[in-house]
């Protein structure tokens, strides 16, 4: 028999104002329906109801991973230093580990993904080809030092994560890992009643080489996805590439400088010259590992610095300073061309393909140059995709222009190889009895942000709108009246339960009818049942949430339609 919340007993505090400093639906009516607390910026006191909501989700998705053969462990949160050193990573998350001393000077962090322990714990366990392949999960509590916590539980410094990671001695044992993560993800997500899209993406500070995001689409999301309305490809921004092949360029004059005074940006020189920014050439110089380069675009696009990184890690990408102009002379600070800089590494964008003409610095103060080809006047070393992305720009695989959209990660699959692997030298013995490199995969679902994104993508003006496999309750009985109405919803209520139907039933004395259909609205639960004007006669009403549409019932015809199998 289900267990019957009483409002009368529920911790609950609903709020008929907006957050003062709620930004996000997500936010707004989390807060305002008590499912969640602000305890402190990105951290979350989860209340009753949200712990519900939170906990059938970690359901949905403990049971698909159980079913891929998954085996579900937990590791601590409280890590050594020396683990993330050894990988690297302790340095490449930077300002976003969370690190703290013991009492006796020993270094520790706080857990943002868990590769590291993951590849030592199976180090440890297994130790032959026979006891692979093995799957194994967590459900835990991750932390990040994030520098502006936003968007309610979104983006938090502490978040609900299911993180999972596949071990075995073959490339194809790999793909066949990530396949049934693949096929669980999308399992899970159809589940929860999300509206997904599977996306390429990169791995950043993960590493491994295949990568695929799943994204909720919503106005609220950080991330930004294209997607192509004549074929099925979608990709992270930072995923998407573009190929330009060469053109003749051998119509074009020889290079010609221009008296070009007080133009250091392309807006200046564009207008100055009468040309469109798509004509000129846009030098951008950062630093690598210390080490200054020229970066080229056209200019009318910018440099992703995102991509940019991606493209070149494990260095580090910064730009440069005024400081790194000094002792510099063949650098002129906003009149950088790429003819002449003998000293610096160029890269270009593909769109700055070998025979296309440009305007562009002439390493001189107050002077362009015009004409300067491409392959013929100045050589780039290497053509890495490093453009913003644009709305419109070509698809990859159709040529079709591309539309952009916002969304929410909500998980992320990748087949990280052997990386781990090699820093922790996670050898087994093989068939043939010599060791074996194992090969890994990383798999991770973000369980709070699960929450967060389907508030976005199911509320309507009224409050939240749960999907019913993770709804607090199957239906919601509210009391819209004194004794009369109120016992007949207690009794509704522990009829229903009895037949294995989650149930909600506001009997809270002193409230009005209108209050309480204004917090049924608000909390969301998919079936409302109202014990009203024809509660003598034992009529209810039935109010599909999401729908809106309303019917009366006899009370033996609403359970029946309330506990009918699906």
């Amino acid at each position: 028999m289900a267990q019957v919340q009483r409002m009368s007993r529920l911790m609950i505090k609903t709020l008929r104002d907006d957050p003062a400093d709620a930004e996000t639906l997500n936010h707004k009516l989390l807060v305002r329906a008590g499912y969640v607390r602000r305890t402190a910026a990105g951290i979350w006191t989860w209340l009753p109801l949200g712990k519900k909501v939170l906990e059938n989700i970690t359901r949905v998705v403990r049971e698909e991973m159980d079913a891929i053969g998954g085996q579900e462990v937990l590791l601590p949160a409280l890590l050594p230093k020396e683990s993330y050193e050894a990988s690297g990573r302790y340095d490449e998350y930077g300002d976003l580990l969370f690190r703290l001393r013991d009492r006796k000077g020993a270094e520790y962090l706080l857990g943002p993904t868990h590769e590291e322990i993951f590849t030592q714990v199976v180090k440890d366990q297994i130790t032959s080809y026979k006891d692979l392949p093995v799957i194994l999960y967590q459900i835990q509590t991750k932390y990040r030092d994030e520098a502006r916590p936003r968007a309610g539980v979104l983006r938090g410094r502490e978040f609900q994560m299911k993180d999972s990671y596949s071990f075995d001695t073959t490339d194809e044992g790999l793909a066949e890992a990530y396949g049934l993560h693949r096929a669980a993800y999308i399992r899970i997500f159809e589940r929860l009643g999300l509206d997904y899209r599977i996306v390429s993406a990169v791995s950043g500070a993960m590493g491994g080489s295949a990568s695929e995001e799943f994204l909720a689409p919503a106005p609220a999301g950080e991330d930004t996805f294209v997607d192509c309305p004549a074929c099925d490809y979608a990709a992270n921004t930072e995923a998407v590439t573009f190929e330009a092949a060469p053109v003749d360029g051998s119509a074009h004059g020889p290079v010609e400088e221009l008296d070009t005074p007080d133009t250091p940006t392309i807006e200046t020189l564009a207008a100055h010259l009468g040309v469109p920014a798509s004509a000129t050439l846009k030098n951008l110089l950062v630093k690598v590992d210390g080490e200054i380069v020229a970066v080229g675009v056209p200019g009318d696009r910018e440099v992703d610095l995102g991509k940019l990184g991606e493209h070149l890690t494990p260095a580090v990408v910064e730009l440069v300073t005024a400081e790194d102009f000094e002792g510099r002379p063949d650098l002129v600070r906003g009149y950088v061309g790429p003819q002449g800089l003998d000293k610096v590494r160029y890269i270009a964008d593909p769109r700055v393909a070998s025979g296309t003409t440009w305007i562009t610095g002439a390493n001189k103060p107050g002077t362009h140059a015009k004409n300067v080809v491409a392959g013929r006047d100045f050589e780039v070393d290497d053509y890495l995709d490093v453009v913003v992305v644009q709305e419109g720009d070509p698809c990859p695989k159709c040529g079709s222009g591309l539309k952009l959209d916002r969304a929410i990660e909500i998980g992320h699959i990748f087949q990280l190889g052997r990386k781990y692997a090699d820093t922790f030298q996670l050898d087994v013995l093989g068939q043939h009895g010599k060791p074996v490199r194992v090969t890994m995969g990383s798999y991770g679902i973000g369980v709070s942000r699960a929450v967060a994104a389907l508030a976005e993508q199911t509320a309507d003006e009224q409050g939240l709108c749960w999907p019913r496999e993770i709804a607090p309750a199957d239906v919601h009985v509210v009391a819209a009246g004194k004794a009369l109405q109120t016992e007949l919803a207690l009794d509704v209520a522990d009829r229903l339960a009895a037949a294995g139907a989650r149930v909600m039933v506001d009997d809270r004395a002193g409230v009005s009818p209108g209050v309480k259909f204004t917090d049924a609205e608000l909390i969301g639960v998919p079936k409302i049942l109202v014990a009203g004007r024809r509660s003598a006669e034992g009529v209810l009403e039935l109010k599909d949430r999401r729908t809106g549409e309303r019917e009366e019932l006899t009370v033996d015809e609403a359970i029946a339609r309330l506990t009918a199998r699906d």
